[in-house]
């Protein structure tokens, strides 16, 4: 004997604030994917053409579906991942930036890192500092994604 088929029932409520979830831009994209995977759900649509629509597992489908119902609209985010904070912030940055823009000179990593660590109280090393820098800047200019 097979179980019922996986549905949602959603109030027009909970329609609605799905709806805004998958469209908006500073949400993730699993988490707009998740959103709606549950309105299609709701509109009747089963589990496997969700799936395909989404391009995505049945299985994960279902994993989505009850996520809903064990924790609603929390359950549509991912938990945070493993791992250290970054000590830096895009202000940090910035203020590294406006230096090297403002004075006319050259400075080594080590003359940075001194800088930032007495600007700011972050201590960084010379080689994470360099990475940072590369990865945001390609040839002297801004990356367009900072």
């Amino acid at each position: 004997m097979s179980s019922p088929p996986l549905r949602v029932f959603l109030t027009k409520a909970q329609d609605i604030t799905l709806f805004e979830l998958s469209k908006a831009d500073k949400i993730p994209q699993r988490t707009r994917d998740r959103a709606s995977a549950l309105r299609l759900s709701s509109m009747g649509w089963k589990v496997k053409k969700i799936a395909i629509y989404l391009n995505c597992s049945i299985q994960t489908v279902r994993e989505i579906i009850h996520r809903w119902e064990k924790r609603g609209l929390t359950g549509l985010w991912d938990a945070p991942r493993s791992g250290r904070k970054k000590k830096w912030t895009t202000e940090d940055l910035a203020i590294i930036e406006q230096k090297l823009e403002t004075e006319s000179r050259a400075y080594s990593s080590n003359q940075l890192c001194n800088f930032i660590e007495n600007e700011k109280k972050i201590n960084l090393s010379e080689r994470h500092l360099r990475r940072i820098l590369k990865k945001n800047y390609i040839d002297g200019k801004e990356r367009e994604n900072l």
